[in-house]
């Protein structure tokens, strides 16, 4: 190709686009496209055709044969202006840059200006491929962005909706789906998303995967039970007392004289420290509660070995002891048991308590409730209620009653847990102190305001391996021990006993201090998960139910906004009231809207 001089008018490549020439001087003033002047140096621009060329909007596309052109070359090499020639018949400055944009495709032809190659025949076939294909894939895409638009999903579609999936459930912050359809890409929107195209069934509960839970129970083989002495109390009568339809009775009671024994699922009997059992509890940290069923923190089948109750005799680790005149635990025995328990229901109990032996332990967990009271323990009588999930698909929230026979057994277990906390201190041995440092200010008056405003001021719970109060339970010191089918470190507690019981070798402070930490986070996921799933299916029910209608309570005032406490559902809302109205006004309430995805509902008054 002839080295033409860039005059003015003539078609010139800058960069990659093209340009005209318009003034030539010390430098050169170039138009692009679009009217954009600049100047620039003459080695910043190569001359393609010498013009004249008035305006770039004159190139055009002329009509030729790309592929006799190559054909004719077939592996030579050639020059801009003969390349042009071949294949539009003429060097013109449109040809010219029709010309160019084939070398830069890159498809039949590459190189520069002054030496372009025709690409063997192998890779143009291999080229036309790729490109096919790519075309065919563009289309696809298209038709399934368009599919999504219309919410008209095919069966293959659901496999691209997996990067979709995996935004909704965060395990990534990123999707070209809702990129390309201009939606957020945050997991609210991927979930409303994948809804509406029905990917995912409306009340489905993506939170338990948000935290990461296991979706199973464990699979591990069960060791054999130890052939180890225990103390027979099978004459006793031991009661193990839990909610309606509870699936892991892990403690019973039994009244022997003034003895209380509280006996617990000896758990640690079977799952030894560091074993395959051992590791598998300690990453799940605690049975997961949802209102869809259990996730259990240990094999079923160990339930079914263990749980109080569920065989004919249990094998238990026992806690007797007495109520000294202070109604402090005393006198205390630990002791690997023989128990048999018979199961009941607190409803059962609670019509029972002037019975024998309910009536003697309902008088002495007052004695050591009064203790408590008297210590500084705080009780938060706030709405609770338990959210199941039946066979059937059916929502069902039940409020949960405030029974004598549940607090009777809420205190004995919690004498149980300072009773093993003094005994853990005297011999020397470490476990988990569950401890609460104190609130500020007074204990909340008796309502229900009072109560919410106390509540966020509590702080949270901790367990750690020196001794210290637990401020809510008005306890110097506590350790958990009632529950080691479903939290692992009250199963390190039984461990712990255990070994010394035995005379074996305890694990010392820094290894107990390591499992508090190793099941802090996963701990903290459960307690997540079960509150975003309880809160998942109250909103679902909602969805179900669009003419509910229900009371709610005034709990706090800010800013012209009234936070409302739904008792029947221990769902919080907010909304603006009526000038005027006051903490602790109960109002009436109708549903107006709900949005599962953002776990928000929104009431009017009525």
């Amino acid at each position: 190709m002839p080295d033409f001089p860039p005059e003015q008018g003539s078609l010139v490549l800058y960069k990659i686009r093209p340009a005209v020439v318009r003034m030539v001087d010390d430098k050169i003033a170039i138009e692009l496209e679009g009217g954009q002047s600049k100047r620039v140096r003459r080695k910043d621009i190569l001359v393609l055709h010498p013009g004249p060329v008035n305006s770039l909007g004159e190139l055009g596309q002329p009509q030729g044969d790309v592929n006799e052109a190559w054909e004719l070359l077939a592996g030579g090499a050639t020059e801009l202006q003969e390349l042009a020639e071949l294949v539009y018949g003429e060097f013109s400055p449109s040809s010219a840059w029709a010309a160019w944009q084939l070398v830069m495709e890159g498809l039949y032809f590459e190189g520069t200006p002054d030496h372009i190659s025709a690409r063997d025949e192998t890779l143009v076939a291999t080229e036309l491929t790729r490109r096919a294909a790519k075309a065919e894939e563009a289309r696809a895409w298209e038709g399934f962005l368009q599919r999504m638009r219309e919410k008209n999903l095919q069966p293959a579609d659901r496999t691209r909706l997996r990067e979709v999936e995996r935004l909704a459930l965060e395990q990534t912050t990123r999707s070209r789906i809702l990129e390309a359809l201009g939606k957020k890409e945050n997991p609210e929107s991927a979930h409303r998303t994948l809804l509406a195209v029905g990917y995912w069934p409306a009340e489905f509960n993506p939170y338990p995967q948000r935290q990461s839970m296991p979706e199973g129970d464990p699979a591990v083989a069960l060791p054999d039970l130890p052939d180890d002495a225990r103390l027979d109390l099978t004459h006793l009568p031991a009661f193990a007392i839990d909610d309606e339809g509870s699936q892991d009775p892990d403690d019973a009671i039994s009244l022997d004289g003034e003895r209380i024994w509280v006996h617990v699922a000896d758990v640690a009997a079977l799952v030894s420290v560091d074993s395959e059992l051992d590791l598998e509890a300690r990453a799940r940290a605690a049975n997961l509660y949802l209102p869809e069923g259990i996730v259990h923190m240990l094999p079923p089948e160990l339930t079914r070995r263990l749980g109080l109750g569920l065989q004919d005799r249990s094998p238990a680790l026992s806690f007797g002891f007495l109520l000294d005149a202070a109604a402090q635990p005393c006198e205390l025995q630990i002791r690997p048991s023989w128990i048999k328990a018979s199961r009941h229901s607190y409803d059962e109990i609670d019509g029972r308590l002037r019975e024998e032996p309910f009536a003697s332990l309902a008088r002495m967990a007052a004695a050591y409730r009064q203790r408590r009271n008297l210590a500084g323990a705080i009780s938060i009588d706030l709405p609770e209620v338990s959210v199941r999930l039946t066979d059937a698909g059916d929502i069902n929230i039940r409020p949960l009653q405030r029974l004598g026979s549940r607090e009777m057994v809420t205190e004995t277990m919690l004498m149980a847990g300072e009773a093993a906390a003094r005994f853990a201190l005297t011999e020397g041995i470490s476990v988990p102190f569950a401890t609460q440092p104190a609130a500020e200010g007074p204990p909340p008056a008796p309502d229900m305001a009072a109560m919410y405003a106390f509540r966020r001021q509590m702080k949270p719970s901790r367990s750690k391996t020196v001794e210290d109060a637990h401020a809510g339970l008005g306890l110097a010191c506590y350790t958990r021990v009632t529950s080691p089918l479903r939290r692992y470190l009250d199963l390190v507690t039984h461990q712990q006993l255990r070994a010394h019981l035995l005379s074996a070798p305890v694990m010392p402070l820094s290894t107990v201090s390591e499992r508090i930490a190793l099941t802090e986070q996963p701990a903290a996921a459960v307690r997540r998960a079960e509150r975003l799933s309880n809160l998942h299916w109250k909103l679902v029910y909602l969805k179900r139910h669009p003419d509910w209608r229900g009371e709610a309570v005034v709990v706090e005032l800010t800013d012209g906004r009234a936070t409302l406490m739904i008792p029947e559902l221990a769902l919080e809302t907010r909304l603006r009231p009526p000038a005027g109205v006051a903490l602790n006004t109960v109002l009436a309430l109708a549903l107006r809207e709900v949005d599962v995805p953002a776990q928000t509902a929104w009431f009017r008054m009525v």
